[in-house]
């Protein structure tokens, strides 16, 4: 039995598109030292203040002058209720802390993607176009445009989550996302769970770019919050 060739050039086109607008990202390189930063962290125009290191082995460290703590039920996947002691304003900028690092920290496109496979999918009416992977954990799809990644649809176990990139911020040394929206749905039955809009704001401190100032909206199951986080005082190590 003959079998055709796969067609190589089509994979090809598709992966040198994808590593283009990947390695046009802004990240930090590996002398980047570390910071420490003044925080102040509203939720619902409720302000509160602490601290805020990032190591230079990207490590994140939180801490809130007057810790808050409120009770948090949840249930596990065997259907058992677990109630949590947290910080909201702690949790946040932890959280948020570390999605900045996860996109700063540099990785070469053999490290991050080396053992996928790319195809071409739809170019959408901005002409955008649809990069389809095969071989990633995450199930991670994507669109390019130009030399951006204008969106991210990944699936990470329990919710699945579509990133838009509307606007973003040229460094000279690569491009960040500026300002985004996020919908995550749970993928067994598609619902949406949660919507989110993110403003990002960078400024050039020493020889890197870091985030100075976070606004959130957030809509999740018709509770609408709106998060603000400011960067003070800040330190390079």
């Amino acid at each position: 039995m003959v079998t055709a060739a796969p067609d190589t050039k089509f994979d090809t086109n598709a992966r040198d598109l994808f590593q283009a607008a990947y390695e046009n990202r802004y990240t930090w390189d590996s002398n980047f030292p570390g910071l420490t930063a003044n925080v102040s962290v509203a939720i619902n125009g409720v302000a509160r203040t602490g601290k805020a290191r990032i190591n230079g082995d990207l490590t994140v460290e939180v801490s809130m002058d007057e810790p808050q703590l409120v009770e948090r039920t949840s249930r596990t996947p065997s259907g058992e209720e677990k109630t949590v002691s947290v910080d909201e304003g702690q949790e946040w900028l932890y959280n948020q802390l570390r999605d900045v690092v996860t996109h700063r920290k540099r990785k070469t496109f053999e490290e991050a993607h080396g053992k996928s496979s790319f195809n071409l999918g739809a170019t959408d009416e901005s002409g955008a176009v649809e990069i389809l992977v095969t071989g990633d954990s995450m199930g991670s799809n994507y669109k390019v445009r130009g030399k951006e990644i204008s969106m991210v649809s990944r699936v990470m176990g329990r919710i699945g989550f579509v990133i838009n990139h509307l606007d973003h911020l040229d460094t000279g040394e690569g491009y960040i996302s500026s300002l985004y929206t996020a919908v995550f749905r749970n993928p067994m039955n598609d619902e949406i769970v949660r919507q989110a809009r993110f403003e990002d704001i960078y400024e050039k401190i020493g020889n890197y770019y870091v985030m100075t100032k976070q606004v959130v909206q957030s809509n999740e199951q018709g509770q609408t919050k709106n998060y603000e986080i400011i960067f003070s005082d800040i330190q390079m190590l």
